[in-house]
């Protein structure tokens, strides 16, 4: 198979695909209708959903995980509801009530899960912190919250302490102490879980937006159970006996909304691993009895960039869901490890619809049953265009375009908790008066038959390591370094790595020179991890003119290796920082090799 996206979709291959969904039509038939006509008035909701698996098979494994002595923890569905139950319970005691916010700020764990089902049992929303975040980065995502209780694993501490007054502010409770008030709380379960209506929010998911602070996207039950519906059942179609395995952030989307869905709609089980890690990923599968992963397309990327081993093959996956892998590696990812199926799908936190690539199509994000179209759009502004008539304009199939989806009663637009925010992402009268459509920002490719595939990310966002990062905020981190007088952030290409890795051209200060330990140390503790710019571009002026922006595009396009006379300087370790770039940097990165901060 050609490394180039597939242009088109044929009959031939949904006819193909088809043919491998027979066996998984009993679930389909009981569960996909749901895509199509659940209500979001109906009382329904992710608490209830796990609630019902629970009482119909409670011997059954749900997840899997690290025990405190380094054994793996199982815990059935029937200890995981009573567990849950005490948490609600003990959240209740705190004052928690439905429509309350429960923060939760920690590493991935079983309780970190069973912590936001208790949430959302209660019918509270669960504001999933990236325990990443510092500073006032982090203070910021503490405001939108406006948490009644926060519940914070101890290893993430110190890391709210860096939000200075507004973590003093916080309600805290550590995970040891909701343990041991759950000791003697009640187990049964909260009445409030059947009183959830489906457009209720559910959990708070923070997304990097063009403003350079965090924003919470709302993610409601009603699309939650879409998911569920959806890419659960129609696309992943998983069996009982088999297990998801999770290397992703629990405050990630592919996790708490791709996987767990994945896992109730089957009565599955998941396993969720402490953190990824590519030189055991496969040992960790083995470990857990896997048959199923989530990923994000770098996972990929570093898995395929280990030495081949015999534990490649020795596993047990059969088929695996994410987004992002891309069609240069597709063939080679799928054949070396044996992956039966690949159940690529788009998305995101806000989005509010979602392609899965239900026949088992290579280089696809797969099918969107729900309303939405491909556009054309300004390559310098990455606006959508619009005829004379003031309409937008379809891309013909096998063209690349904006993608966009349209927001109606039943494929809502949930938004943010900032309402300026919400409406800058709407296009209005679209194709005629009184339409309204989403922006997803995302350019696409038409594939036909409702299918599509991901190209890229548009705007002053870039997305890096699975996170958006913003511009904006990693140039006020710049801007406060010593030496720097000017600066501009934008995402650059690294041959052999999906998304965009992180590029500043910089002007200094008269007289400055590249202080690389020192400023990589200060960006390392102001910014995540994901957001620090690799490449250091030291120009000796910037435009400020109307034309700004394209001069930022003609600095993208340049990227790292075309930057001309102006010295460009990397990223690598603690201990040395930014140095001048050499010959095998950009080979290091995609194997993983740097940045280490």
């Amino acid at each position: 198979m050609s490394t180039q996206t597939r242009q088109r979709v044929s009959l031939l291959d949904l006819g193909r695909g088809a043919l491998g969904i027979v066996p998984d039509l009993p679930l389909l038939a009981r569960e996909a209708p749901g895509l199509l006509f659940r209500k979001p008035t109906a009382k329904n909701s992710i608490g209830l959903v796990f609630q019902n698996a629970a009482a119909r098979h409670p011997q059954r494994p749900f997840l899997r995980g690290e025990g405190p002595g380094g054994e793996v923890r199982t815990v059935t569905y029937g200890e995981a509801n009573a567990i849950v139950n005490r948490y609600a319970h003990v959240l209740t005691s705190l004052g928690v009530e439905r429509g309350d916010v429960v923060g939760v700020m920690a590493r991935n764990g079983i309780d970190n899960l069973l912590l936001q089902l208790a949430t959302v049992k209660l019918g509270a929303i669960a504001g999933l912190l990236n325990y990443h975040q510092r500073g006032d980065v982090l203070a910021h995502s503490l405001g939108i919250l406006s948490a009644r209780a926060l519940v914070v694993e101890e290893s993430c501490a110190e890391g709210l302490a860096t939000a200075g007054g507004a973590a003093q502010q916080q309600h805290v409770m550590t995970f040891a102490e909701l343990a041991e008030a759950a000791g003697t709380a009640d187990d049964s379960d909260p009445a409030s879980c059947a009183q959830t209506v489906a457009h209720e929010k559910a959990f708070y998911i923070f997304t990097s937006g063009t403003t350079g602070l965090p924003k919470a996207s709302v993610m409601s039950h009603y699309r939650w159970l879409k998911s569920y519906s959806g890419l659960g059942a129609l696309g992943v179609r998983l069996k009982p006996g088999d297990t998801m395995y999770c290397p992703l952030p629990l405050y990630h989307n592919n996790a708490v909304t791709v996987a767990l869905s994945s896992v109730l709609v089957s009565g599955a089980s998941m396993a969720i691993a402490p953190k990824f890690t590519a030189s055991r990923f496969w040992d960790e599968c083995i470990r857990y009895d896997a048959t199923a992963f989530v990923y994000i397309g770098e996972l990929c990327r570093y898995l395929l960039a280990q030495p081949a081993k015999r534990v490649d093959g020795e596993h047990g996956i059969r088929v695996i869901v994410g987004n992002g892998l891309r069609a240069d590696i597709w063939a080679q990812f799928q054949q070396r490890f044996g992956i039966g199926r690949i159940a690529e799908f788009y998305g995101a936190s806000e989005c509010n619809i979602a392609f899965i690539n239900a026949y088992n199509v290579d280089q696809t994000a797969g099918t969107c049953p729900l309303p939405y179209a491909v556009v054309a759009y300004d390559t310098e502004t990455g606006v959508a265009t619009r005829d004379t008539g003031g309409r937008l304009r379809k891309v013909k199939r096998g063209e690349v375009g904006l993608l966009i989806a349209k927001v109606t009663a039943r494929t809502p637009f949930d938004g943010y908790t900032d309402e300026a925010a919400t409406e800058a992402k709407l296009l209005r009268d679209g194709f005629k008066d009184g339409d309204v459509w989403f922006n997803t920002g995302d350019l696409v490719r038409h594939q036909g038959l409702t299918h599509v595939a991901f190209v890229d990310r548009l705007g002053d966002t870039f997305r890096w390591k699975g996170e958006n990062v913003a511009t904006t905020e990693v140039e006020s981190a710049l801007a406060e370094l010593p030496g720097i007088a000017e600066t501009t952030v934008y995402g650059v290409a690294v041959p052999g790595t999906d998304g965009k890795a992180g590029m500043a051209a910089v002007v200094l200060v008269e007289g400055s020179s590249v202080d690389g330990s020192g400023w990589a140390a200060a960006l390392g503790s102001s910014l995540p991890p994901y957001a620090v710019p690799l490449f250091l571009r030291i120009t000796d002026s910037l435009e400020h003119t109307s034309t700004f922006k394209s001069r930022k595009v003609e600095l993208r396009d340049a990227g790292f290796e075309h930057a001309g006379d102006d010295p460009v300087f990397v990223l690598t370790d603690a201990e040395r920082g930014y140095v001048p770039y050499y010959e095998g940097y950009a080979a290091n990165v995609a194997a993983g090799s740097y940045p280490r901060l």
